[in-house]
């Protein structure tokens, strides 16, 4: 049986690759494959404009080829990570 930080890992690392290659290569995700895992994957996804998603591709995106690969994937969980953190310390009082 597997521990659950082993779960949970697991589960980001499927999620990128069911949504990576969609369009193209088969190890980054578009501006689209990203959008349509933040609508599909994340509460707050269907609250994103196009707008939002243009933006956060732009920071994403530190190499500049119009694609978010691992790297940047884990960054993006990275900040997510730190989000949830601070709001379930707010409410920890």
């Amino acid at each position: 049986m597997s521990c659950t930080l082993d779960q949970a890992i697991g589960a980001l690392v499927y999620v990128f690759h069911k949504y990576s290659g969609k369009e193209g290569n088969k190890d980054t995700l578009s501006k689209q494959e990203l959008k349509e895992l933040i609508q599909k994957e994340l509460s707050l996804g269907p609250k994103l404009k196009d707008a939002d998603v243009t933006k956060l591709m732009a920071d994403l995106d530190r190499n500049k080829d119009q694609e978010v690969n691992f790297q940047e994937y884990v960054t993006f969980l990275a900040a997510l990570a730190m989000i949830y953190h601070e709001e379930l310390a707010k409410h920890k009082c």
